[in-house]
C-alpha cells in the first residue's frame, strides 16, 4: 500500500530545492534543452559539407534561436549526442552580425545571452552563465548592447580554451567587416550584398580554413543578389535550407494560432512571411501556392482534347513555347510540355516543337509582326510558318478582340483558382517562372517571364486549338483525321489543319 504519511517539513524543503535547483539548471543551460524540428536540424547539419548555408524560414519559426544554438555549439564545443554537422576541436573566433545595432543586440544578443538590461538574466540565452570566462566588453551607442563575449570551449567535455564572439551590425559598412580571421559567422538578418555596400563577401572573405557561415532571414526585400546566389546559383560549396510556418513539427504555435498569423498578413507578403520564400517585387503576379495548379503528368491524352501551341518569340530575351490541351467538357487548360531557348537558331527551336506537335497550331503574340532586317524585312510568323510551324494566320487576341497583358493574367488567375488550368508537375522550368513572376510599383516585371508570356497568349487563343494527331512529322498521314467518335468535326472549320498549308 501506498504510504498515507505527510511528509516532513525538512522533506519539503529538500523537495523544493530539488526543484528549484532544476528550475535554475534549466534556465541557466538553455542549450541542454534545445530540441530542433527536422528542418532546423537539416539546416545546422548542412555546414559539414557546406561553406555557405542560407536558412530562410518564414516569422516566428525559429530560425534565429537555431542561429544562436548553433553559435553556441561552436563558441562552447558542447554538441549534443545527436550533432552530425561540423565541429571545432579548438576554442573559436565568430562573428554574429545583424541589420542595426538595435535589432543585434534586441535578437542575437539576447538569444545568445539572455534578456538585455536586466542583470538576472544574463546567461538564460543559448550560451550557459557558467561558461562565460569574463563580462562582455559593451558596444558603444547602443545601451545594454555587447561588443564581444569571451566564452569557455570545451572538447569532449574537457576545458581547452577560450573562444570570442563579436557583434557587428550591417550599418557599420563593409569596412567594419575585414581585418580578421574566422572559423565561424552568423548573419541574422540578410546582409548588404551591393556594389557600393557588400558587407556579405567581406563578411565571408573572413571565414578561413573548413570554417562555415550561417544566415538565417525572413527574405522580405524579395529576389536580391544574395536570394539569388542561394538559389539560382547553388554549388557544392553553397546550399540553403526553407522552414515554413505551417510545418507540422512547429508545435510552439497551436493551429489556430498559426491560422490567425497568416491571416494577418497582406497576401502578397505570405509567401516570405510563412513559406520563407523571397518576397517578389511589391507582390507576387499569382499570390497563392503553385500546387494548386499542379497535376501529375498525363498518361492518357483523351484524342478528342484539341491541342494549341503558343510562343513568345524571344526578341532580346530566351524563346518560350507551351503546349495546352484542352478539355471542352470542363473548360481545362492541361499544359503538357514547355521549351525555353536561349539564344538558339530558328530552326532549332521549330524542331523542338515538331518533334512534339508538327501538326498542331500556333498561337504567337502580337510582336510577330515585327520586322527584322537580316530576314529581308519578313515577318517573324512568316519566317517561322516557312520552317514548318502551323502558325495562325494573325497574332492571338482574346474573342472579343485585345491582347492586353493584364487581361491575359486576370484570366489566367480565374483559370487557375476555378481549377480550370493545370500544368504537369514535372515542368521545372514553368514553376521556376511562375514563382518568379512578380510586380515592382504595381507593374508586371518583364524579366525571366518567357514561358509565363508564351502560357498568357495560349489562355487567349485556347478557344483555336484543334484535333490534329500529336507527335512529329512521321505521324502526318494523307487525309489522317483526328475527330474523335461522338465529338464534332472540324472538316469545315476555316482553322482546320489544311488552312495552314
Amino acid at each position: 500500500m501506498a504510504s498515507t504519511r505527510e511528509p516532513t517539513d525538512q522533506e519539503i524543503k529538500e523537495t523544493l530545492a530539488l526543484l528549484n535547483a532544476m528550475d535554475s539548471h534549466r534556465k541557466f543551460n538553455q542549450i541542454e534543452y534545445f530540441k530542433p524540428i527536422n528542418q532546423q536540424r537539416k539546416a545546422m547539419f548542412m555546414s559539414k559539407t557546406k561553406r555557405e548555408v542560407c536558412f530562410f524560414a518564414g516569422n516566428r519559426c525559429g530560425k534565429s534561436e537555431t542561429g544562436a544554438f548553433k553559435a553556441a555549439c561552436h563558441a562552447t564545443g558542447k554538441y549534443p549526442d545527436w550533432w552530425e554537422g561540423i565541429r571545432f576541436d579548438r576554442p573559436t573566433k565568430g562573428w554574429v552580425a545583424g541589420t542595426t545595432g538595435l535589432d543585434v543586440r534586441n535578437i542575437a544578443q539576447t538569444k545568445l545571452c539572455g534578456q538585455y538590461g536586466v542583470t538576472s538574466a544574463f546567461g538564460t540565452g543559448m550560451i550557459p552563465k557558467s561558461d562565460f570566462a569574463d563580462k562582455p566588453t559593451l558596444a558603444r551607442g547602443v545601451t545594454d548592447a555587447f561588443d564581444t563575449l569571451q566564452v569557455k570551449h570545451y572538447t569532449r567535455g574537457v576545458y581547452d580554451g577560450i573562444s570570442t564572439i563579436a557583434f557587428k551590425s550591417y550599418e557599420q559598412g563593409r569596412k567594419k567587416f575585414q581585418g580578421e580571421q574566422l572559423d565561424w559567422g552568423w548573419a541574422d538578418e540578410e546582409p548588404p550584398m551591393t556594389e557600393d555596400n557588400d558587407v556579405y563577401t567581406e563578411f565571408l572573405t573572413r571565414i578561413v580554413g573548413s570554417g562555415c557561415m550561417f544566415i538565417t532571414f525572413t527574405p522580405m526585400d524579395g529576389q536580391t543578389k544574395l536570394t539569388d546566389r542561394f538559389i539560382k546559383h547553388s554549388s557544392d560549396d553553397r546550399g540553403y535550407v526553407l522552414l515554413d510556418l505551417t510545418d507540422p513539427e512547429i508545435t510552439w504555435w497551436t493551429d489556430e494560432e498559426k491560422r490567425k498569423m497568416i491571416e494577418a498578413y497582406p497576401e502578397w507578403q505570405r509567401k516570405a512571411r510563412v513559406n520563407g520564400l523571397p518576397l517578389l517585387g511589391s507582390g507576387a503576379v499569382f499570390p497563392f501556392d503553385e500546387n494548386i495548379i499542379k497535376e501529375m503528368p498525363l498518361d492518357y491524352i483523351p484524342n478528342h482534347w484539341p491541342s494549341l501551341w503558343s510562343i513568345d518569340f524571344g526578341i532580346g530575351h530566351p524563346f518560350a513555347a507551351v503546349m495546352n490541351l484542352h478539355d471542352r467538357d470542363t473548360d481545362t487548360i492541361h499544359v503538357t510540355h514547355v521549351i525555353r531557348m536561349a539564344d538558339a537558331d530558328l530552326l532549332y527551336k521549330v524542331r523542338a516543337m515538331r518533334a512534339i506537335g508538327a501538326e498542331v497550331p500556333v498561337a504567337w503574340p502580337h510582336d510577330g509582326h515585327q520586322r527584322q532586317e537580316a530576314s529581308g524585312g519578313q515577318d517573324l510568323a512568316l519566317l517561322y510558318r516557312k520552317e514548318g510551324l502551323r502558325m495562325l494566320p494573325d497574332h492571338a487576341t482574346f474573342e472579343a478582340g485585345g491582347y492586353s497583358t493584364e487581361a491575359g493574367v486576370a484570366e489566367m488567375i480565374s483559370r487557375m483558382k476555378s481549377n480550370r488550368y493545370k500544368v504537369a508537375s514535372h515542368l521545372s522550368e514553368y514553376f521556376e517562372e511562375f514563382r518568379g513572376y512578380h510586380r515592382k510599383g504595381g507593374l508586371i516585371v518583364k524579366e525571366r517571364d518567357d514561358i509565363m508570356s508564351a502560357a498568357r497568349v495560349g489562355v487567349m487563343a485556347i478557344r483555336q486549338a484543334r484535333l490534329v494527331p500529336l507527335g512529329g512529322p512521321s505521324y502526318r498521314k494523307p487525309n489522317m483525321r483526328t475527330t474523335a467518335e461522338g465529338t464534332h468535326d472540324d472538316s469545315d472549320d476555316p482553322w482546320a489543319v489544311s488552312k495552314f498549308d
